[in-house]
């Protein structure tokens, strides 16, 4: 038998014809019309600004942490205002969405990281890495955490 050698052609060819297939699939039209209709919602644009808006204050809190003195009022008013925005039906529908493509990504670079090699590591939050406790990598940190990992 004799082994497939793949050229670099080749293999930009086949990329080229998965990520089509990709953008053809259900799950990134669903991703595509969720995030068209966020777009097109003003309320949820609005909820967008106001809490961007506030995680800019929030960010600028966090420099000083607890000692700044308004790190209590900004810390509660930015989980407030994302939960605010987290529950609009379109920005709650967009996420799913969302991750349902990240999810399929996920399952498509794991397969091709598998047919290089059994021996690569990916990124946390990947099922392919996740132990029976639920953990990912062993340690609950995953291999691009960067923190200490159990893989072996």
């Amino acid at each position: 038998m004799s082994a497939v050698v793949s050229t670099p052609v080749n293999i930009l060819e086949e990329s080229q014809q998965l990520g089509e297939m990709i953008i053809q699939s259900d799950v990134y039209h669903q991703y595509n019309e969720a995030r068209n209709r966020m777009d097109n919602d003003r309320e949820a644009q609005k909820l967008i600004k106001n809490f961007t808006d506030v995680k800019d204050k929030y960010d600028e809190v966090q420099r000083f942490g607890k000692y700044h003195p308004d790190y209590k009022t900004i810390s509660k008013e930015v989980r407030s205002v994302k939960r605010e925005m987290d529950m609009h039906d379109t920005v709650a529908e967009y996420r799913r969405a969302e991750r349902e493509l990240e999810e399929l990504l996920d399952e498509v670079c794991g397969e091709a990281a598998g047919i290089v090699s059994p021996t690569i590591k990916l990124p946390g939050n990947n099922p392919y890495f996740e132990d029976e406790a639920g953990g990912s990598c062993g340690s609950g940190g995953g291999c691009g955490s960067g923190g200490s990992c159990g893989c072996s």
